[in-house]
């Protein structure tokens, strides 16, 4: 009896336990977001997981990553109301925004305004480090990262037909293949899999950082022109589900976030506002490359 009195006590105060922020987060929805997929998985986990922990914290509200298989899974997620913001490349973000109307860009990395591409190449080419586009690399094996990747291939492309004009990729180069990710061309350059390969020039450094690029074997031959990249996107519905102003408490916390145990992963400094507009330009390369109706 005495024992049963004591777990009906425990249970009677068990929610006064929680915390009134917590509780009455309790009764919202979980904020489900997600991200492309541009590099190796455990660092995805590592980077996602550090922010579904912090924005709870910040906005009393369950917060949830979800992994996504590839970078079109991602826009599709978002799309379909599957999940409600997302770590998108310029580009993407471009293609989710289209798709869903009242979706907005709301920060980015301080590097994304001025975002850069690497064009990489495997030692044995003997290619050199250039300031303009290194045309050297014309008739050699090429990849791309992602199919609808900024850095990795949309403004490659782009690139690419400015120094070849009226040249598609596949007339340049011997052969054109897609990796997936940043960390997976940089491998297949490396191994010589591919002889050269455009990449986000910040998994270039984390992965360099991280003893994965032997420089012996692969190096940065080309420093694309600046674009801007990165963001995070947010549906507009979010406001009707958790407030008025939540979209503007969501940016806060974002461009709040000053622990470099979360920024490191993204290899960013800091996250700054953004808005629909600083994306222009990525409207008109998509549509000037076929890559955007």
């Amino acid at each position: 009896m005495l024992a049963r009195r004591a777990a009906l006590s425990l249970l009677a105060a068990l929610p006064w336990s929680l915390g009134p922020a917590r509780a009455e987060g309790a009764t919202k929805p979980p904020l489900v977001f997600t991200g492309i997929p541009d590099q190796d998985e455990s660092r995805l986990v590592e980077r996602f997981g550090k922010v579904a922990t912090y924005l709870e914290a910040k906005l009393g509200v369950p917060v949830r990553y979800i992994p996504v298989k590839n970078y079109p899974a991602a826009v599709t997620a978002f799309t379909n109301g599957q999940v409600q913001l997302a770590w998108f490349g310029g580009f993407t973000g471009v293609q989710a925004r289209k798709a869903v109307p009242g979706a907005r860009a709301i920060a980015q990395g301080a590097e994304d305004a001025a975002f850069k591409t690497y064009l990489i190449a495997n030692a044995r080419t003997g290619l050199g480090s250039s300031k303009e586009f290194p045309k050297e690399a014309a008739g050699k094996t090429f990849t791309f990262g992602a199919r609808a990747s900024t850095s990795g291939r949309l403004m490659p492309e782009h690139f690419i037909r400015q120094a070849f004009p009226g040249k598609a990729p596949e007339q340049v180069f011997s052969r054109v293949g897609f990796s997936g990710d940043h960390s997976r061309t940089i491998q297949l350059v490396q191994s010589g899999a591919f002889e050269v390969g455009a990449v986000d020039y910040t998994v270039w450094d984390l992965d360099s950082k991280a003893g994965k690029v032997e420089p012996s074997a692969v190096k940065v031959i080309w420093e694309s022109p600046p674009y801007p990249d990165y963001q995070w996107t947010v549906r507009g519905e979010v406001e009707a589900t958790y407030g008025a102003g939540f979209t503007e408490r969501l940016r806060q916390a974002l461009t709040g976030i000053d622990d470099p145990a979360i920024l490191e992963p993204f290899g960013r400094t800091r996250f700054i506002p953004v808005d629909d507009a600083a994306y222009a330009p990525l409207v008109e390369v998509g549509r000037s490359t076929g890559l955007l109706d």
